[in-house]
């Protein structure tokens, strides 16, 4: 096998035995069969008019192959199969002609890892930040909003990397055009959620679980939750978040569920940990799923793209009978039980959506100009098991008092316990939700900008991202796209990156390694 996908890569290299996220070899190869299935698909639908079942089975597949997403070979092996019959349809008479062509086969991604190395690089960073894209449109879907651009988008990438005659700079091109097709595809989730179950308000979620039958839902999808909350009412069953379903708790149309308690537990990578001897079932509905242990895999359902062996899989018809039969079996705590987050705090805020930041966009302006407010950091990205990451920790604790903090992501998850004080009535800390709203972000920083009469990289913000698997790239991706500065990126560089790649994205972006919380602070304070 060969993955370099992931923060955690091994040695900072690559994983050529086995996955350091627990993926086998077997599933790495497949995984590379469904991408170059994807990549004969993009070859089909060149000249021909894909449909809505193209367009669903190749966001599915793309997200599929994002990391910590399916470890089931035979679910892979499935979806390879769904991919080949689209292909089929569209150019069925392929089917019967016993002539070799190049024109419609399926890709070896072999070849792309025996690319020069900065063309493998560009091409890379497109696939990669792709699979990212998928995630986002995945879900934009299931919500029944979709969008020509970013579909069309999916081919013409895939398309490109099964080209050997492509310059890098006609690459690099494809890698911006991907940042800005991902600021639509962001844009249009954001339209999904917030036109489903409203505007998110600031909202206090308590770590700690009452007594009772419950169940800890994982993962992004805000439908799965829904329905999830709707089969539960009046059932006697509670519902935690965990991990990138705390911002759930913002929504008001899920915050009217009595039933959806608070949250269980920390960011992803501790799962394995965190779940071990809990009374009650987990619900994986997106990434991160870690490989499941065997103290707690008689407990753990996936739905969706996800899958692990040997765990009970949801189907289409979203039944999650099994999933709260076992909570019932189990019948949760005797008594309430106390958790906290990494740093003690036993409850944490979240619901600062873009929609509530800029309805107080006033206070904000009026502090920054009365100098109460000196500096913004956008603090946030993906959190992950690798040794460094409590830099970000740090960073928060070292942050002046006259400083906020705006955080989304998993990564949140290292510091949003804290209480480092307020600023105007105001929280420093404000949780602006899943990696899925990074759309949120950007759009309170352009109306900030637009504000003040300057560029987003004139003002006084900085933005210090933790990265790991490939939404993090596609986010990435469309910052540089809009032409934003000076970002702060770690814990490590990623290992796809060629350094004749990364020191164009230095020289052009200014992208900086984080060194230590007190020298970045140092230099961005001055």
């Amino acid at each position: 096998m060969f993955c370099f996908q992931c923060e955690q890569t091994a040695k900072g290299t690559g994983c050529t035995v086995g996955g350091v996220c627990g993926k086998k070899a077997d599933t790495a190869n497949l995984q590379d069969e469904l991408t170059g299935a994807l990549i004969g698909l993009a070859r089909a639908v060149d000249g021909n008019k894909p449909t809505e079942s193209t367009h669903k089975a190749a966001i599915d597949s793309l997200f599929t192959t994002v990391t910590n997403v399916n470890f089931d070979d035979e679910a892979i092996r499935k979806q390879i199969d769904i991919i080949n019959a689209e292909k089929a349809k569209l150019i069925p008479k392929c089917a019967d002609c016993a002539s070799a062509c190049s024109r419609n086969d399926n890709y070896d991604i072999n070849q792309l890892w025996r690319d020069n190395e900065d063309i493998r690089s560009l091409k890379s960073l497109l696939l990669l930040g792709m699979r990212g894209m998928a995630a986002y449109a995945h879900h934009a879907l299931i919500l029944g909003k979709t969008d020509e651009t970013v579909n069309n988008f999916f081919y013409k990438g895939l398309f490109a990397i099964g080209e050997d005659d492509n310059s890098a700079d006609e690459l690099l091109s494809l890698v911006m055009e991907l940042g800005n097709v991902n600021l639509r595809c962001m844009e249009l989730l954001d339209e999904a959620n917030t036109g489903t179950y409203g505007t998110p308000v600031p909202t206090k979620v308590s770590c700690n679980i009452e007594s009772g039958p419950f169940i800890v839902i994982s993962g992004h999808d805000l439908h799965d939750l829904k329905l999830l909350l709707e089969q539960t009412k009046d059932k006697g069953v509670n519902i935690y978040t965990h991990s990138e379903m705390l911002p759930a708790h913002g929504y008001p149309e899920l915050k009217k569920y009595p039933h959806l308690k608070g949250n269980f537990g920390t960011a992803w990578q501790n799962q394995q940990k965190e779940f071990a001897d809990i009374p009650a079932p987990i619900l994986f509905t997106t990434n991160c799923i870690m490989p499941v242990k065997p103290s707690y895999s008689d407990r753990t359902f996936t739905t969706s793209v996800v899958a692990f062996p040997g765990m009970v899989h949801i189907g289409d018809d979203k039944d999650f009978t099994p999933v709260i039969n076992k909570a019932l079996e189990l019948g949760g705590y005797k008594e309430l039980h106390k958790m906290t987050g990494i740093n003690g705090g036993d409850t944490m805020t979240t619901g600062f959506s873009r929609g509530t930041v800029l309805s107080v966009a006033d206070k904000v302006i009026d502090a920054v100009k009365a100098g109460a407010i000196k500096h913004f950091f956008l603090v946030g990205g993906c959190d992950g098991a690798k040794p460094g990451r409590n830099y970000y920790t740090e960073f928060v604790k070292q942050t002046p008092k006259d400083t906020v903090i705006l955080t989304l992501a998993c990564g949140k998850y290292r510091f949003n316990d804290l209480d480092i004080g307020e600023i105007g009535g105001l929280p420093r800390i404000m949780d602006m939700g899943q990696c899925n709203d990074a759309y949120g972000a950007i759009k309170v920083a352009i109306a900030l900008s637009e504000a003040f009469n300057c560029s987003v990289n004139e003002l006084p913000l900085t933005l210090v991202l933790s990265w790991y698997e490939q939404k993090a790239v596609c986010i990435l991706l469309t910052l540089l796209a809009l032409g934003i500065k000076n970002i702060y990126i770690g814990p490590t560089l990623p290992a796809f990156i060629s350094p004749n790649i990364l020191n164009v994205i230095v020289e052009k972006f200014s992208l900086t390694p984080i060194s230590t919380p007190e020298a970045d602070l140092k230099k961005i304070l001055g």
